[in-house]
């Protein structure tokens, strides 16, 4: 899993109108800063092809290191939409936690940072309760339960590793949101992503630059003070 390196505010790009995931090349290029439980939290920030995005992180029982690269399939997160190609599409209700995750995403661009640790392990803890670190208490998940339905998912991804899929073993699985905005055109053809807006392009780059002096690999736990 991604140790010491989870946030992800906006992710830029989008992909065209297709009932099934569209595959990309993808690539983890950073951290935010945050960290809790030794860990990473909060936004993280990558690429699919060449265009920068903002990357949430759902998964905590797999990895990614900063720089790699990986294909993925891009999968919607609307009502009826095929989730077969994710890391948690054959949970119960897979659905309705992915758009409760997708809620909780949004939170870590309102809320202090303080607030981050208890936001990020509650997302941790909807698809991974027995591993993942615990929040200090059930409020964000009582939050999430109660205004998930008040989003629009249209433009919400989720960017998971090319199958056959398994639990562990694979590259992190993050949730993106797609501007409508179209630029790019995806390795499939089939898809097409959008300039990220400036401040996302500051905040990625501060990542980045933080990224390469401070770990080489995102999983890395956090070394205790001599």
């Amino acid at each position: 899993m991604i140790k010491k390196l989870c946030t992800v505010c906006f992710l830029s790009g989008l992909l065209a109108t297709s009932a099934l995931a569209s595959t990309i090349q993808a690539t983890f290029t950073g951290v935010n800063g945050e960290n809790a439980f030794g860990y990473y939290i909060g936004p993280y920030y990558g690429q699919l092809e060449s265009q920068n995005v903002s990357l949430f992180c759902d998964d905590f029982a797999n990895e990614v290191n900063f720089g790699q690269t990986w294909m993925a399939n891009l999968s919607k997160i609307t009502a009826g939409s095929d989730l077969s190609q994710t890391r948690y599409g054959d949970v119960n209700n897979s659905a309705l936690l992915y758009q409760e995750i997708a809620w909780l995403d949004t939170q870590f661009g309102q809320q202090p940072t303080t607030q981050w640790a208890d936001i990020h392990a509650t997302i941790w803890q909807i698809f991974d309760p027995s591993e993942a670190p615990k929040p200090s208490s059930a409020h964000w998940l009582e939050l999430a339960n109660k205004n998930y339905n008040t989003l629009d998912y249209a433009n919400y991804r989720i960017v998971t590793n090319l199958g056959p899929v398994s639990k562990t073993g694979q590259v992190q699985e993050f949730l993106t949101i797609l501007p409508s905005t179209s630029s790019f055109v995806s390795t499939s053809g089939s898809g097409t992503l959008a300039a990220p807006e400036p401040g996302t392009a500051i905040l990625m780059g501060s990542a980045v630059l933080l990224a390469a002096f401070v770990l080489k690999k995102a999983h890395a736990r956090k070394q205790p003070a001599q």
